[in-house]
Parts: structure tokens; sequence; C-alpha cells
């Protein structure tokens, strides 16, 4: 039986293991975004996540604990100035995971780890309106208005295809 065994050893020993989610949380931290194993993202998202929240009360004391997991002043700074502030009114989940596929030498799978409010990209991206569902009735009555005016646009476009495709059965 496996009772109380959650914790994934990645294959390593406590001292390694330790030191490569601090490596990796401080690559995180400065780079806020890095690419990795899907195991080891999901051990540093475990890592990581109580760091920035501990991060949000700027005090003495949890600088000297966040910096007693990193060992890495620049990282600690960074993680109290810049991503404390944009992480302070979210309530946990720093950290997102993006899974990329398998890694052509061992079919391991690879994943992104980021930090949620640093990428651009998905902040910026508009949510898509739901599109309600709607009876075949409705949707048969629509459709013929709607193709009325289209189908006068496809004709004319074909007019002007068909001498295209008569000078190439020509030669």
């Amino acid at each position: 039986m496996r009772h109380n065994k959650k914790f994934n050893h990645l294959g390593r020993t406590a001292s390694h293991r330790n030191a490569m989610l601090a490596n990796m949380a401080i690559s995180l931290i400065m780079h806020k975004r890095i690419t990795t194993t899907l195991a080891k993202a999901k051990a540093l998202k475990k890592y990581v996540e109580p760091l920035i929240t501990r991060s949000k009360d700027d005090t003495t004391n949890s600088r000297r604990v966040v910096f007693s997991y990193l060992q890495n002043k620049f990282a600690v700074t960074e993680l109290f100035k810049v991503i404390s502030e944009k992480v302070a009114n979210r309530p946990g989940g720093y950290t997102r995971i993006i899974k990329l596929g398998t890694r052509q030498g061992d079919a391991a799978e690879m994943c992104f780890i980021e930090l949620v409010d640093f990428d651009e990209n998905m902040a910026k991206a508009p949510k898509a309106a739901k599109k309600t569902r709607r009876s075949r009735k409705a949707a048969t009555a629509e459709a013929p208005a709607a193709e009325a005016p289209v189908a006068e646009a496809p004709a004319a476009e074909t007019a002007a295809e068909a001498p295209a495709t008569e000078e190439p059965k020509a030669e």
C-alpha cells in the first residue's frame, strides 16, 4: 500500500531534488517561462507557488524564508518587487502548465511552465462568445434567407474562373 507517498521523487536523492527545484524556481522567476518535462513541472508548481504566496507579504521574515529556499538574492528581489505586484489580487494559481508533446530522444512529455500574469498572449486573447444551440427548425428557416444574397457572388466568381480553366486545357 502506498499510504502517504504523494511526493514525486523524480528519481533523485533529496538533496539533488531540492537543488534542482530551487534552480528551476530561480529560472522560472527570472525568465517567467521555462520548458521542462511534465513531471518536473508539476513538482516545480508545488514548490514555487507557496513561495509566490509568501512574497505577497513583503517582510524581512518572509524574504529570509524565501531566500532559504532559493539561495539567489536577484531572484528574491525579482519575486518580491515585480512578481508580487502582479499577483497581489490573485488567490493562488500563479503558474500554468502547457503541454507540448513528447521529446524526440526518449518520448518524455514536455511542457511549458509559466507565470500566469506575465503571458501577454493569453491576457489579450478575447474570450469567445458562447454559441447557443438552436433547434433544427429554426436553423433551416434562417438558412434560405441568408443564402439568397450569397448565391450571386459565387456565380460571378465561377464565370471569371471559367475562361482561365479552359486555357490550360488547350495546351
